[in-house]
This record gives C-alpha cells, sequence and structure tokens, in this order.
C-alpha cells in the first residue's frame, strides 16, 4: 500500500496490516546535478574545451579532458542560472532534455575559439542525474518577521514583512525519511524511482544530520518522466525540481509507528528566513488539507493584466486568445494563484501556521507537489505488484 493509504486505514481506528509501504515526495531540491558527456565537434577539431554552456546554462567542464575526441563530459548545477534566458536554470535544462527538446551548446575552447551545436537527450551515451541533498524527513516553514521585505529561494514573489504570509516544505506523512526515520529499512544500494526512473540510494547527502537525514542517489535521466522534474522560478532566482519515490519493507515495530503517524504528529518548525533560526513551531496537518489547486476558467475576470500569469512560478498559466488556460502537467500546485487571482478562478486550500504566540500566519506558497509525488507512490505501489520494479535489499546500512 501507499503511505497516504496506510495513514488513512490507521486513522480509522483499524490496524494495518502491510509488508511494504511505498512513500514519495515531490519540491525543491536545490542539491542536484547532472553529469553528460556526448560529441560536440569531430575528433582533433579542438583540444580541450575550456568553458561550456547549455542553453545559456554554465556547465563545469571535466573531470576529463578528453583531448583531442571532440566530446564533452559536463557537469551541470540543478541550481544554475541561464546567462542568456532569465528565469531560466538548470532545473528547466533538465525538463526540456528530457522532454526530447533539442538543447544549444556552446563551447570555449583552450584556444579561445567558439564551437556551437544543438543536442538532444537520446542523442548522449551519458546522462545522469545526482542528489548530493534530497528527501529530507521533514523540512521546515519559513517567515518573515522583520519590517524589510526580503527575496529569497523560499519565496517565489519575495516575503512581505512582519508575518503577513508563510512558506513550507515537505510532504508531511508520505514523505520516505518520515516512514523511516531511523533508516532501518533505506541504505546503500536501495533501489528508488528518481523522477519517475529506477535509481539507487549512494548514502546520506550532505548537512544530514540523525535528528534531521536526508539522501544522496542517482538515476539515469534517459529513463526519467518530466513531469515529475523541471524548474521553479523564486524571488532570487531559478531552483530546481526533483521526486523521490521509496518502498519501505514493514521490517520491524518502529518502522510500522513511523508509517502510522499522521501529519498532525509531525512537527513543521517555523523559521526566521532573515536568520534562519526556528521562531515557533507547527505542524504538518495545520498546512495539508487538500494538496491540489483547482483552476476554474468559468470564474476567470479576464483581467487585462492577469497577476497569475505574471506570478506563477513555472510559467504554467498563459493566454490562450482571450482567455487564460493552465498547464495541468506543468502546474506544481503551489498556490500562490490563489493569492493573488482577483476573479478567484485559482482556489486551493492552503492552511495557516498556528504561532505559539496564538497568532495565525497564513500560507501564500507551498515548495513541495503533494498531489504529484501521491501519484508517484501510487504508480511505484502499482509497479511492484505487477513484478515491473524489483525491490533491492541495501548493501549496507548508513550510519
Amino acid at each position: 500500500m501507499t503511505s497516504q493509504e496506510v495513514c488513512e486505514i490507521a486513522e480509522s481506528g483499524e490496524h494495518p496490516e502491510v509488508d511494504v509501504v511505498t512513500t514519495a515526495t515531490r519540491a525543491i531540491m536545490s542539491g542536484t546535478y547532472a553529469v553528460f558527456s556526448f560529441p560536440v565537434a569531430r575528433p582533433h577539431a579542438f583540444l580541450r574545451a575550456k568553458r561550456a554552456w547549455m542553453a545559456g546554462v554554465p556547465a563545469q567542464v571535466g573531470p576529463c579532458p578528453n583531448e583531442n575526441l571532440g566530446v564533452l563530459d559536463l557537469v551541470v548545477f540543478g541550481t544554475a542560472h541561464s546567462i542568456s534566458r532569465p528565469g531560466y536554470g538548470g532545473g528547466h535544462l533538465f525538463r526540456d532534455l528530457v522532454e526530447g527538446r533539442s538543447i544549444q551548446v556552446e563551447v570555449e575552447t583552450d584556444d579561445g575559439r567558439r564551437l556551437s551545436t544543438e543536442v538532444r537527450l537520446d542523442e548522449m551515451p551519458h546522462a545522469r542525474l545526482y542528489g548530493s541533498r534530497h528527501c529530507f524527513k521533514n523540512y521546515s516553514a519559513f517567515v518573515n518577521p522583520s519590517d524589510l521585505p526580503l527575496a529569497t529561494i523560499f519565496h517565489a514573489a519575495g516575503f512581505n514583512t512582519k508575518l503577513t504570509g508563510a512558506t513550507f516544505s515537505g510532504c508531511g506523512q508520505i514523505n520516505p525519511l518520515k516512514n523511516d526515520p531511523l533508516l532501518e529499512a533505506v541504505g546503500f544500494g536501495t533501489r528508488v524511482l528518481i523522477n519517475g526512473a529506477e535509481g539507487f540510494v549512494t548514502g546520506t547527502g550532505t548537512r544530514s544530520s540523525s535528528e534531521r537525514p536526508n539522501l544522496s542517489g542517482v538515476a539515469d535521466m534517459h529513463h526519467m518522466d518530466p513531469e515529475y522534474m523541471g524548474g521553479f522560478l523564486t524571488s532570487a532566482g531559478p531552483e530546481c525540481i526533483c521526486s523521490w519515490a521509496v518502498p519501505i519493507p514493514v521490517t520491524s515495530e518502529s518502522i510500522l509507528e513511523s508509517i502510522v503517524r499522521l501529519d498532525r504528529d509531525i512537527p513543521l518548525p517555523v523559521m526566521d528566513v532573515c536568520t534562519r533560526l526556528p521562531i515557533s513551531q507547527s505542524n504538518y496537518g495545520q498546512v495539508w488539507d487538500d494538496p491540489e489547486v483547482v483552476f476554474d476558467k468559468e470564474k476567470c475576470a479576464g483581467c487585462v493584466r492577469c497577476r497569475v500569469i505574471e506570478a506563477c512560478p513555472m510559467g504554467a498559466v498563459s493566454f490562450k486568445g482571450d482567455s487564460v488556460r493552465r498547464d495541468e502537467k506543468l502546474c506544481f500546485n503551489c498556490g500562490l494563484c490563489t493569492t493573488v487571482c482577483e476573479g478567484r478562478a485559482f482556489q486551493g486550500r492552503l492552511g495557516s501556521l498556528c504561532m505559539d504566540d496564538g497568532q495565525k500566519v497564513p500560507v501564500v506558497l507551498r515548495q513541495s507537489d503533494r498531489l504529484r509525488a501521491l501519484q508517484l507512490a501510487e504508480s511505484l505501489r502499482d509497479r511492484i505488484a505487477d513484478g515491473s520494479f524489483k525491490m533491492t535489499q541495501m548493501v549496507e546500512r548508513i550510519c
């Protein structure tokens, strides 16, 4: 069963009987990079590449120089920003590649020449995506108690002053490491889905701790689903979206106890976005009432200047003739549209944070997409059931 199904059984008062629980998360995951290797010119066209860009996104050349082969080995950060396309970054590039788009590649050689070519993912022998810090057990909510507005990666529009709005990340009760916080079942070599492609856990990620563990992993981009990845435009520039689904075998009572823990029992620390220090504590039950944002085109007021189009961090809303349309596959269900639409055509229950002093701060942006995470957990459940996904035992426990 999915972790959501198990939690619903537990909430009804019944005792769930389950051997494997599928968990998932989809969120902004800054610790993401990709490694590509592909030919850009005939052999001996240049000795070495000095610098390179993919769709204007800077790429790190190497570590293998590939002298005289005309082949590049490139590392691209998910948080890298294009030098030629405002609002476009590594996360957008990764999704465009997986969607099959041709990408312009520019190379500066060590002798100062400039070369240019186009490449598609299916022309790359090697394209792997790595998570250096993914799947936190739970993350944080952010507020701005100061007198000054703030642009930050934790908000798409920028924070207003004096606790007028909150943002948060984390998929609550369906999040992978919430279901295995002691890392009893997930370890080195555990097979997972990353953006829909089979991959493996390679250990804990950077900044992981026993209180707030996270994972590192790798998967082949050739098998990824673009709907589970992409770029997200924050007020401080583009960020990278990734999705994970992780099977958790129920091998101990402590795992089962973690699995049936509900959103209202999972802490959500509230941080001052200016200092990154905790100032209060909430829980995921206050913010995950309904993961879906609904668009009713009949309520669209047809504003000459559509504030939703301007605000959407995914570029999922656009004009089609005289009416507004939403790209369902691109929408992240972040909910920002619900706070700016003058005609109330976009609706969603984003919840609010109850601060320690009793003040309620409304959520104005979600940086996790629980609706897609639920879909991914269901997909993994079905693939395990039909035998198309083979679970693996860990090679070794993660300390």
